[in-house]
């Protein structure tokens, strides 16, 4: 059994408060290694690594040498899907961005690669619920073998601010698209949200009597990559799930991470998602001895 590294995603310095003045993705990675991560997601969204400003093998491997110079490794990459939503835009307008983006992940090594639905979670007539759903297990679909062509995990993030957020609806559409490459990413934060809250869910809230633990064990078996972060049962700005501080929210980290095994303990990283929290440059440093020790704990 691996002991997971631990990785910091750079979206949580480029996004909410830090917006107004987002730290350079150098910047980023000399803090992620003076705090002691053993590596950095990387957020696709400028000023952040985005492929169309990394687009020769040259300026790639400049980028690689940094990121490692510093003694960091690449534990996934999340691409900037906003302006091509799968549910809604043509497949093969999709399927050019994903391939873009591959091409950035082979050139670093990268291999995992995290999508979200983008389109709002708002309620659709049941017609157009069900064709936005099928074309999305199409887009999908297809993405997960181009991606698995290149040697790169597709994982889905679903959480309260986009379209299929509860339980069953994340549950049928990873078991409609059915690829071994397709996979999701488990925000425990979303996880909460989603299951205990029933955040931003369109018609009758959907919870479970086991809340996040329950939602692990059911999506436990589709598991391929983690994002821990805590929830306070609140959204941040009415839109997505608060990523509140580790250890000081709501979230049974234990019986969410054992109910998540044996998948878990496949993954090699584990990441610490501070997205639009406001003290995120002191909480992530606070976030490694607590992960480390949940993970001494878990995996014992």
């Amino acid at each position: 059994m691996q002991t997971p590294k631990i990785s910091l995603g750079s979206w949580a310095f480029s996004f909410g408060t830090f917006e107004a003045d987002p730290w350079s993705f150098d910047r980023f990675i000399h803090y992620a290694s003076e705090a002691g991560y053993d590596g950095v997601e990387i957020g696709g969204a400028r000023p952040h690594p985005h492929p169309d400003d990394y687009d020769t093998p040259a300026k790639c491997r400049e980028l690689k040498a940094k990121i490692s110079g510093l003694g960091l490794g690449i534990s996934a990459y999340a691409p900037d899907f906003k302006e091509v939503p799968p549910a809604e835009v043509e497949t093969q307008d999709y399927l050019k961005v994903i391939q873009k983006c591959l091409l950035f992940c082979n050139r670093l090594e990268i291999d995992r690669m995290r999508v979200d639905s983008v389109s709002s979670p708002r309620g659709l007539p049941s017609g157009e619920y069900e064709q936005n759903f099928g074309h999305l297990a199409l887009t999908w679909r297809k993405a997960a073998e181009i991606c698995r062509q290149a040697g790169v995990l597709l994982v889905w993030e679903f959480e309260p601010g986009f379209f299929l957020n509860k339980p069953s609806e994340v549950k049928r559409l990873v078991e409609a698209i059915d690829h071994s490459n397709f996979k999701l990413l488990f925000d425990t934060s979303h996880a909460y949200m989603g299951a205990v809250v029933g955040a931003r869910q369109a018609g009758m809230p959907e919870t479970l009597r086991g809340g996040e633990v329950e939602y692990a064990k059911r999506l436990r078996p589709y598991l391929g990559h983690l994002h821990l972060t805590d929830s306070d049962g609140s959204l941040h700005g009415g839109a997505t799930s608060t990523h509140y501080p580790l250890g000081e929210g709501r979230v049974n980290f234990t019986g969410t991470l054992n109910a998540l095994r044996p998948e878990l303990d496949q993954l090699k990283w584990w990441c610490v998602d501070y997205c639009f929290w406001p003290n995120a440059e002191a909480d992530a440093k606070k976030a490694i001895p607590f992960v480390r020790n949940l993970a001494a704990e878990v995996l014992k």
